[in-house]
């Protein structure tokens, strides 16, 4: 951007904010979510979807794998069983597998399996 064009933009915004055009604007105030968490390589697919309300039927495959993996702590906590646990994490670990072997649409597969012990010892620290 040349200086002239900077020059236009910032006056383009003073103006804007003369005219109270930022003033009250929704979330105004309120702490940016996600913040605390790590950024993904598709972070902004994750803030589209949930902004445009997308349910995980409309994301790709690989999109949708990534968005249970990060979902699946929560998921986990409402199984009652190390079993239930272990057998939820290995039905997801068969279809990142069967992804990772095969082409999938869209994105390639960033990540791998989950491990299940982790994921057992961690299921087993959050229900303490």
């Amino acid at each position: 951007m040349s200086d002239r064009q900077a020059r236009g933009v910032k006056r383009a915004i003073r103006e804007a904010e003369a005219r109270g055009e930022f003033t009250n604007l929704p979330g105004a105030g309120r702490p940016l979510p996600g913040l605390d968490r790590p950024l993904h390589e598709d972070w902004w697919l994750h803030q589209q979807a949930t902004r445009e309300n997308f349910g995980l039927e409309m994301l790709p495959p690989a999109l949708r794998l990534r968005k249970e993996v990060d979902d699946l702590p929560a998921a986990l906590d409402d199984l009652e069983s190390e079993d239930d646990v272990r057998e939820a994490v290995e039905e997801l670990n068969g279809r990142i597998r069967e992804a990772l072997i095969g082409p999938v649409e869209g994105p390639p597969l960033a990540f791998g399996p989950v491990d299940t012990e982790q994921a057992v010892t961690d299921w087993k620290r959050r229900r303490t």
